[in-house]
């Protein structure tokens, strides 16, 4: 287990970009003056946007899995329920970023927001244990912070970030004009 400290530092790394990333595009996505120029964005930019977010769900479920199965920790419950969510967007994103099909935002958003809103309830009961409702196992309990990286990066906040920024991702996708509206529009210019 040599390359453990290398590769929670490279994951931690990782995470705070994802953080800054998706808090960014978040912005631009709730800013009323950014929404147009985002939508302009992604209709020239949907598969490398799709394969961003593919790329985002796929280097968390392999950062999951070197997590347990290389390094030995065990997943609590909260934690496979986050991987429950992530790990199908995998393959929903790879599959839809192969074929360009913008409507994926519509299955994608409500799975990575489900996830967001678990990982953010299990960093709340990392910090604050006794508003815990979910019943852990005493081997793999979920108040416990196996990681704790730049002083606030555990493992849900790592999930909790690529949630958040494959949220953004299709969001972003999900705001894209559709084909038929851009050639209405060149049409009428």
């Amino acid at each position: 287990m040599p390359a453990f400290g290398p590769t929670v530092q490279s994951l931690a790394t990782l995470t705070v970009l994802a953080l800054v990333l998706g808090i960014g595009l978040a912005l631009v996505l709730v800013v009323p003056a950014g929404r147009r120029g985002a939508s302009e964005f992604t209709s020239n930019a949907l598969r490398p946007i799709l394969g961003a977010a593919w790329l985002v769900a796929s280097l968390a479920t392999a950062g999951s899995l070197d997590l347990s199965d290389v390094a030995g920790l065990a997943p609590c419950l909260l934690c496979w329920y986050q991987r429950i969510a992530m790990y199908p967007l995998v393959l929903l994103l790879g599959v839809a970023a192969l074929v360009g099909d913008r409507r994926i935002w519509r299955y994608v958003l409500p799975i990575s927001l489900t996830g967001l809103a678990i990982s953010i309830y299990h960093v709340t009961i990392q910090y604050q244990p006794t508003l815990g409702v979910v019943s852990c196992s005493a081997e793999a309990p979920c108040t416990a912070r196996y990681l704790h990286v730049y002083g606030f990066v555990s493992i849900p906040v790592m999930a909790g970030a690529a949630f958040l920024l494959v949220s953004a991702l299709v969001a972003l996708v999900g705001l894209a004009p559709s084909p038929v509206e851009g050639s209405e529009l060149e049409e009428k210019g």
